[in-house]
């Protein structure tokens, strides 16, 4: 196996985040088990159940998770899909919320332990939110097709670029895979799936005629729905990444 890349850098070459995703799942997965580093609860969409998950197949300058992004083999355990479902129930009726999620990693990875957690979550009460980059999702209609049958599923699909150029600077996965995650939102779209669509649109990382481009780009696939724009927040560890990729967010 080659090397696994850390965070980007100022000389980073660009990369296949499908190969990247085959790469990260070979570190993260046993059979139907996958690494996490915790599960707890926190105030986001109201008070949530999250399972932090690790493993990614985007380099995204702005991310905020911790560096097990960068260094999967170096910290978590591995939880079989009814190990984790019981700790994120128990967490979420201890403190009382009716939101579950996996995050920290993207979650689409390892796709039959999703799909074997959300065949526990469908016989609870729990609204289970799948925040996603959308990268596997586009990659073909199929995932969207074995999601679709989930009715107690919310998707935030997460755009990082409205450009070619854009993404690759920003994600560090080559230009000519930027738009897999608009053929998520067409595929989310056409399966009948509740989601809507995220973007890091923050001025400072996402020029205007850029943001401008994206959503007609949207426009023009058929979304016409709310876009939750986001800020990029001086995390310790997204300081650090957008340092080393060349951004000076923050003096």
């Amino acid at each position: 196996m080659e090397k696994y890349p850390s965070f980007l850098t100022s000389d980073s070459k660009p990369f296949d985040p499908l190969e990247l995703a085959h790469q990260t799942e070979e570190i993260v997965a046993k059979g139907d088990s996958r690494k996490y580093t915790d599960f707890y609860c926190t105030g986001v969409y109201g008070g949530i159940s999250t399972g932090y998950t690790i493993g990614c197949c985007l380099k995204c300058v702005f991310c905020w998770v911790d560096w097990s992004r960068d260094f999967p083999s170096q910290t978590g355990k591995f939880f079989t899909p009814q190990q984790a479902f019981r700790n994120l129930q128990n967490n979420a009726r201890q403190a009382g919320v009716k939101k579950i999620r996996i995050s920290g990693g993207e979650p689409t990875l390892c796709p039959e332990h999703l799909i074997s957690i959300l065949e526990f979550i469908k016989e609870t009460p729990f609204l289970f939110i799948l925040e996603t980059n959308g990268i596997l999702l586009g990659r073909d209609l199929g995932y969207a097709d074995r999601l679709k049958k989930y009715k107690n599923i919310h998707i935030r699909l997460s755009l990082k670029a409205g450009s070619p150029e854009g993404f690759e600077r920003r994600t560090g996965a080559r230009g000519e895979f930027y738009e897999l995650p608009f053929k998520a939102v067409e595929y989310l779209k056409k399966a009948g799936i509740n989601f809507h669509v995220a973007a890091m649109s923050d001025p400072r990382l996402m020029p205007r005629a850029e943001r401008n481009t994206m959503l007609t780009k949207l426009k023009s696939i058929g979304y016409q729905d709310y876009v939750e724009e986001e800020q990029c927040d001086p995390y310790q560890t997204s300081v650090v990444r957008l340092d080393k990729a060349g951004f000076k967010l923050w003096k």
